[in-house]
């Protein structure tokens, strides 16, 4: 017998045979009675399967420390919840979840409520009842505890809830484990904290480790990391076949025939499912093409908000929506027992990651499907995203450098003006150093904590190295002509991988590629649509003071540029595809394509007939523009001023010239760092030219800004407040692309 509810299924079966003495016997009825609870079952006819017993029994009657690497929709939450009724029985405190999934959190507290247990949330999604929560937990009135692992690094949480925590919990449970390794592909550095915890646990507290996704190496990373060696840790591997799914992959000429094939043949998928691709612009494009189609679809990525991610899902869960176009934002822990199917639109850079999301699939159903639609940019996609790789020495010295002579705590926005590496890598860097005991998270920032550190350069490289078989075996996977199944299984080293006889290649190919004429005309004209807004800098940089530079807290409004537009995103399908190699470094230097200018001007023109306009009768819309600016390029300058007088001469605007760089050779070149020491190779380094300064002094209204793309936004941000200080009304943005 299967149970499900609200999303979430518990995966049992009858007729289990039974092991132990009396006690087992006892034990073994007693967990049975709380799974049919959870299930909403009569008593007696809802069975723990052998192997979900045998970890129930590990944390129960053996105290044990548990890895339990089973395939998604296995049934680890029944596990857990089993084993914390059984524990609390017996005088145990309560359970201690860390997961990084807000989706399963929500549908395992109705779960959990259905057997009696009482279960709470502590994550990013709540905080206004955290004290209510935390003086719950303290009481006794809570049974289960789920927390975000980002919690683990949160000073408050860390150093007065967590102590309380590590000495009365009666189960620890580390949801995703995976996670914890930086082998594997989803590493997070706050799961690493969970080392100090599992330290302060009191003698014979269980611990379970659970994922869906790990191969050899990783399953012993974990292992280490949590300090369940193999002599006292019980291991449950399980085979990850899934028999319902059917894998496939359609190889189209480009993303206009992707869109178009969703578009042809979404309908003949079974049920509803799920639409991934690699980068925000490409989901919320497909969303937008699917939409004007006729297809009932909604977006999930990391600019949803909460509220709407909510919403999708509630939507997809009661099929009130054909599919949910999602990046990874929708990837471990999203439970639909009966989702039909999953398609990538895009290939994904690692086959572990791809297994983990084409494993929402077919858990409650006969059958899935499971489509990969590769793309020629997939790889340029991938190398925008690496920028992962732990930071080298000297970067990361210097860091522990600018913490110890701070004498005080420094916020990551003050570190940026001393190292340069982009906040999102800064702050993965400062959590690892944490958890190697050489920083420290405290009130106000981080401190260094001055104990020996060693920069482990090998294992590091060993890193990147595996990041890059991965790729490999993703290009692999597209072009096997083996059985894709047996290839996923094997890449997570499954010693029972064999052919499916189910997919493209062992039953041969059984989704049409066809599209007809008219989806693609569609579809082309979707992609071909230029014009992204691009939002102007508000505030400068903290620290800039530090750096010798004036300049700090809200950019006067009389210096700000407007809100500009570019012809599209560099991760996007659309025109990011026709842009990513025109600005790909080391791309020859020429003048703009004739098709790129063209698409510009269109840009202008419907900037110019939206509200706000200048060619509207809105009384408060922008002026015309006067005049046209060029940012002067020191990559590509024959590509920015013949796109800068292309659009004068087509807009029928007068040049007005170029801004004049005066800066160091090379400070000006485009390079992905953070914003305090992009703002520092930019200030001083432009200047306005006399003629140009007289132009703007005689001319009244906004000018047109050019440049070709834009990525942290500080050089039209300087740009523009030279221009507005030498009289221009208003500086508008336009650029080729924005790297976002």
């Amino acid at each position: 017998m299967s149970g499900s509810s609200h999303g979430v299924r518990w995966p049992i079966v009858s007729a289990v045979g039974l092991h132990g003495g009396m006690d087992d016997l006892e034990l073994r009825t007693e967990a049975d009675a709380i799974l049919a609870e959870l299930v909403g079952a009569p008593e007696g006819s809802a069975r723990l399967r052998e192997d979900q017993w045998q970890a129930v029994a590990a944390l129960v009657r053996e105290r044990r420390r548990a890895l339990v690497v089973q395939r998604t929709g296995w049934g680890k939450s029944a596990v857990y919840f089993v084993a914390t009724a059984l524990l609390r029985r017996r005088g145990s405190g309560p359970t201690v979840i860390v997961s990084p999934l807000l989706a399963l959190m929500r549908n395992q507290v109705e779960a959990a409520a259905r057997a009696g247990i009482r279960a709470r949330t502590i994550n990013s999604a709540n905080p206004e009842e955290w004290d209510a929560i935390h003086e719950e937990v303290e009481r006794g009135g809570t049974d289960v505890l789920l927390i975000s692992p980002e919690r683990l690094n949160s000073v408050d949480f860390r150093e007065q809830m967590l102590p309380k925590l590590a000495a009365t919990t009666g189960l620890l449970v580390v949801d995703e484990a995976h996670c914890i390794s930086d082998w594997g592909h989803d590493f997070r550095p706050d799961y690493r904290r969970l080392r100090a915890m599992l330290a302060e646990l009191a003698p014979g507290v269980p611990v379970l480790a659970t994922t869906a996704t790990a191969n050899a190496r990783v399953t012993a990373d974990v292992a280490e990391q949590l300090g369940t060696g193999a002599g006292e840790a019980l291991v449950l591997r399980g085979p990850l076949e899934r028999e319902s799914l059917r894998l496939g992959v359609v190889r189209l000429p480009d993303a206009a025939h992707r869109l178009a094939w969703l578009a042809e043949h979404l309908d003949e998928l079974p049920g509803s499912g799920i639409i991934y691709a690699l980068t925000v612009a490409a989901a919320e494009e497909a969303t937008a093409f699917l939409r004007q189609r006729g297809f009932r679809v909604a977006s999930y990525t990391g600019r949803t908000e909460n509220a709407d991610r909510l919403q999708a899902e509630v939507d997809l869960l009661e099929n009130r929506v054909k599919a949910l176009v999602a990046t990874s934002a929708l990837g471990m822990g999203f439970d639909k027992p009966d989702l039909g199917f999953v398609v990538h639109l895009g290939s994904p850079s690692s086959p572990i990651a791809y297994y983990q999301q084409v494993g929402r699939a077919g858990r409650g159903v006969a059958h899935a499907d499971v489509l990969l639609l590769p793309g020629k940019e997939d790889e340029a996609i991938w190398r925008y995203f690496a920028d992962t790789a732990f930071p080298p020495e000297a970067q990361v010295r210097q860091t522990l450098s600018a913490l110890a002579d701070a004498g005080r705590p420094l916020s990551v926005p003050a570190l940026e003006a001393a190292v340069d590496l982009r906040r999102t890598r800064l702050e993965t860097m400062l959590k690892v150093l944490d958890v190697d005991g050489a920083v420290k998270r405290v009130k106000g920032g981080w401190t260094a904590t001055g104990a020996d550190w060693v920069y482990d350069a090998e294992r590091y490289a060993r890193v990147a190295r595996q990041r890059a078989a991965e790729q490999q075996a993703m290009r692999d996977y597209v072009s096997t002509t083996r059985c894709r199944m047996e290839f996923l299984r094997r890449q997570l080293d499954d010693e029972g991988a064999a052919p499916c006889g189910r997919c493209d290649n062992c039953a041969g190919a059984w989704a049409d590629p066809s599209v007809s004429a008219e989806a693609l005309t569609g579809a082309v004209k979707e992609l071909d649509r230029p014009g992204v807004a691009v939002e102007p800098r508000r505030m400068w940089p903290t620290g800039m003071p530090a750096l010798g530079i004036d300049l700090k807290g809200r950019i006067p409004a009389r210096e700000q540029c407007s809100t500009g537009r570019a012809l599209g995103r560099l991760s996007d399908i659309g025109w990011g595809n026709r842009l990513r190699p025109l600005l790909a470094e080391g791309a020859p230097d020429g003048p703009v394509p004739d098709d790129v200018l063209r698409a510009a001007v269109t840009v202008l023109a419907d900037w110019a007939r939206s509200p706000g306009g200048w060619a509207t009768n809105d009384p408060d819309a922008l002026a015309r523009p006067v005049g046209v600016v060029a940012v002067p390029s020191l990559t590509r300058p024959l590509l920015v001023a013949s796109l800068a007088r292309g659009v004068a001469d087509i807009g029928r605007l007068p040049f007005l010239g170029t801004l004049a760089y005066t800066g160091p050779s090379g400070a000006h070149a485009a390079r992905r760092s953070n914003s305090a020491q992009r703002l520092r190779a930019l200030s001083g380094a432009f200047t306005v030219p006399g003629e140009l300064a007289g132009a703007l002094a005689g001319a009244s209204g906004p000018v047109l800004l050019v440049d070709d793309c834009t990525d942290s936004g500080w050089t039209l941000a300087v740009a523009a407040r030279l221009l507005r200080q030498a009289g221009a009304d208003q500086v508008l943005p336009l650029v080729l692309a924005t790297a976002g």
